[in-house]
């Protein structure tokens, strides 16, 4: 394996093979069954060469009965150890992706997030989908047929040896040539075409996001054709990739096809004296020289696992990436208190390798506080709730929840005190009632019912064909943008958390049903005295409801800021920008 990968690849796949919990005894089943099934091949074909030679001098019938069976006997033992040795070796794939997965998810949970969130969504899709399911297939298509063809090839050479040691340590030679060197190229030109095809491949997902996610924003602005250029693009480049990593199998194809006929020639060159010396049959002859002819067929498999193993090991290196991080969190205790308390003192925020985007950010959020964050969409609004919530690192100032970091401090404990409900969080495929339980497994359905109807949502629920077991579509393909935010929000207020940070709860809803969503969320009663409550938010007609409102804006080309704050009235009465955008949605009437 030295020889096809490098040393980072074997680190990447040394920490992350684990991950698949191989089932050794399983594997090793499978490996005995496929070393059996191409055992039962090279059998076949000395077996018929035997019964050829040895029925061409014309003995009693009786001389090839043994034979004759035995011809049978390794044809269908030929086809079903394969068939049992595929139900092994895919069992172990199945569950072995399957633990991979799981434990991926698992890992990245704990992890963190910059490393994720400098990502393209595309490139994040690419290493948690298709780079987990190369991974995977490492065992069943590339460390098994490696298996399988040493041991059914170790097997051969012996029992050529029997017959002729010189024939043997040739076709020992020629093997070697087939399954070492052969695939030792191949790997190495197959590199080249892997990274094309990985990076064609990271911009394809990228931009098939982009065309899903803003079709209509795209339509709208005419640049969908923009767009279905680089996709078609892209698409080019990935065949051309494809056919650059083809080119290597079909190399290493004919080093296999030479490979055999040298062992074929060698067979006879060596064989023919032995015969003459009378130190070997002219129907053993005939063994040793079809034998190779079917003792080929297990290296012939291992360029094409050579493939595999390049391309797994750079699967597991970009897996790698983001589950280890140069520097790990310290993962501060959090210290109890009656309530937990959120506060950003002098803060500047961005993305990883990114720019300032805001900066000066002071506030305090704890049970019981109502505050909203204001602004035009693109200033950095966001961002700001990422870093509140701890999944971005401050680029200045500090962010603490109970005086300890929030950033490298315990996720579990950090997710007990501080819900984030994202704008464009996640809605799966699974029942109404499961996608609230994200947010808190043990919520019951009555309680669902009522988080669906204070949301807005009491006829969309009642008009649910199977009620809160109704399937929604992934990523929420099967509800409008409005009854999408809605379903976020009964999350979010599901949430155990007792600090709430809910990104444009009003996005994708008329007016009214955004101001009375907002209102809702910002009034303290006696259901959410015990919650403390960040909205950002562009709508300023709901804010009557909020303790504070903090306006954030920015000068061209510097980063944005607050540039006011206070209550609603304190705003409409002391700030002019305040009250003019207050007007423009129609809730105030400016004289002149």
């Amino acid at each position: 394996m030295r020889l096809f990968i490098t040393k980072s690849e074997r680190a990447a796949l040394k920490r992350l093979m684990p991950m698949l919990q191989v089932n050794k005894a399983q594997f090793a089943l499978a490996v005995l069954l496929g070393a059996l099934g191409l055992g039962a091949t090279i059998g076949l074909g000395a077996t018929s060469a035997w019964l050829i030679a040895r029925a061409s001098q014309m003995p009693p019938v009786l001389f090839l009965t043994v034979a004759t069976v035995g011809v049978r006997f390794f044809g269908v033992s030929k086809a079903v150890l394969r068939y049992v040795q595929r139900l092994a070796s895919h069992t172990v794939a199945i569950y072995g992706i399957a633990d991979l997965r799981e434990n991926v998810y698992r890992t990245l949970s704990t992890r963190k997030t910059d490393a994720i969130t400098k990502l393209k969504r595309g490139d994040l899709l690419e290493r948690t989908g298709a780079d987990v399911d190369a991974l995977g297939d490492l065992l069943v298509k590339s460390v098994l047929p490696a298996w399988i063809a040493a041991v059914a090839g170790i097997g051969t050479v012996i029992g050529i040896a029997f017959l002729s040691l010189p024939v043997a340590l040739v076709l020992a030679v020629c093997l070697l040539l087939s399954g070492v060197v052969g695939p030792l190229l191949t790997a190495r030109s197959a590199r080249i075409a892997q990274l094309a095809e990985e990076k064609a491949r990271t911009e394809l997902a990228s931009e098939a996001l982009t065309l899903t996610d803003h079709y209509a924003e795209l339509a709208v602005s005419g640049k969908m054709q923009g767009v279905r250029d680089a996709i078609r693009k892209t698409q080019n480049d990935l065949t051309v990739a494809k056919d650059q990593a083809a080119r290597p199998a079909a190399f290493a194809a004919a080093i296999d096809a030479i490979a055999m006929g040298l062992a074929v020639a060698g067979a006879i060159a060596l064989g023919i004296p032995e015969v003459h010396a009378g130190l070997v049959s002219v129907v053993a002859l005939a063994v040793l020289v079809l034998t190779p002819l079917s003792s080929f067929e297990g290296t012939a498999e291992l360029s094409p696992a050579a493939v595999q193993l390049i391309r797994s090991a750079r699967a597991a290196t970009r897996i790698d990436e983001i589950l280890n991080t140069d520097e790990t969190p310290s993962r501060a205790d959090i210290p109890k208190a009656e309530g937990p308390v959120l506060k950003a003192e002098n803060l500047s925020v961005g993305w990883p390798g990114g720019p300032i985007v805001a900066t000066d950010i002071n506030l305090e959020l704890k049970p019981g506080s109502r505050l909203a964050l204001v602004g035009p969409s693109g200033i950095g609004k966001s961002t700001i709730l990422f870093t509140l919530a701890g999944m971005l690192e401050p680029k200045a100032g500090r962010v603490t929840l109970n005086g300890v970091d929030i950033y490298g401090a315990d996720r579990a404990e950090v997710g007990k005190r501080v819900s984030l409900t994202a704008e464009d969080a996640h809605i799966f495929a699974t029942s109404v009632l499961e996608n609230l339980r994200v947010a808190n497994p043990s919520l019951t359905e009555d309680d669902a019912i009522a988080l669906l109807d204070r949301s807005g949502l009491h006829e969309w629920r009642t008009n649910l064909p199977e009620g809160l077991e109704t399937i929604l579509g992934s990523g929420g393909t099967t509800v409008s943008g409005g009854e999408r935010r809605r379903l976020l929000l009964a999350r979010a207020l599901a949430a155990p958390a007792p600090l709430l940070l809910i990104d444009e709860p009003g996005e994708h809803v008329d007016n009214r049903t955004a101001d009375r969503l907002i209102r809702d969320l910002l009034t303290v009663d006696g259901e959410s005295q015990d919650l403390g409550v960040l909205v950002v938010t562009h709508r300023l007609t709901p804010l009557d409801h909020a303790q504070q409102a903090m306006v954030i804006s920015a000068n061209e080309g510097e980063p944005a800021t607050i540039t006011a704050r206070g209550t609603h009235a304190e705003l409409v009465a002391g700030n002019n920008a305040y009250r003019w955008a207050l007007a423009r949605e129609g809730s105030l009437e400016i004289s002149n």
